[in-house]
């Protein structure tokens, strides 16, 4: 990976670095060194975007299995961290488009009582083919590295990520506190986070 001198900065420099020995070499520690050199920041944009420290921190997690599954793809003619954020806000557009309501409106109008037309939107609670295209991708993310977790782990992020249910309700059906549950998926996502840095190849 070549880079002329004058167009980076000395940090940027040191990134191209780390990744060619990432790509080359398969070297953990460059992961783990790119990891802590953008994982404050990437959670912070994340979190601007979401504005939600729970759904922050799943998301950041994404991003950077996303950037080192797909690292062999990235062009040096941008920057290391560019090519992360670009990463980690697309990740948050899918997630708030899937969260988006989803309407359909009824073809024929009808009219009110002024008699101006109006058309009745109603709920769809299917997911539209992009939506389902972007749940079936993070399910298979996450699969990739979650039977590597402790038994009780695997049971919370399944239960998070591939049944897509709340704090609450995941306390709700284990008959855990909820702040039992909470302190655990943390635990559990720290874990993953782990794993995304020291085994590119179990992403």
């Amino acid at each position: 990976m070549e880079v002329e001198e004058k167009e980076f900065s000395d940090k940027a420099k040191k990134d191209f670095l780390l990744v060619d020995r990432a790509i080359k070499n398969n070297d953990q520690k460059a992961y783990a060194e790119l990891m802590k050199r953008y994982r404050k920041s990437v959670f912070h944009l994340v979190l601007k975007m979401v504005r939600n420290a729970d759904e922050a921190e799943d998301l950041t997690i994404e991003a950077f299995a996303k950037a080192f599954k797909g690292l062999h793809k990235f062009n040096p003619e941008f920057t290391f961290s560019t090519w992360l954020f670009r990463i980690a806000t697309n990740n948050c557009i899918d997630y708030i488009r899937k969260k988006r309501v989803l309407t359909t409106s009824i073809d024929n109008p009808m009219k009110d009582s002024d008699g101006d037309e109006m058309t009745i939107d109603i709920k769809d609670s299917a997911l539209n083919p992009e939506d389902q295209n972007i749940r079936t991708q993070k399910i298979e993310l996450m699969q990739m590295i979650v039977t590597k977790l402790p038994s009780k782990y695997q049971v919370l992020i399944k239960m998070r990520y591939f049944q897509e249910l709340s704090y609450e309700e995941i306390a709700d059906n284990l008959d855990f506190p909820l702040g039992t549950v909470k302190a655990q998926l943390h635990r559990a996502k720290e874990l993953l986070f782990d794993m995304v840095k020291d085994r590119k190849d179990a992403i």
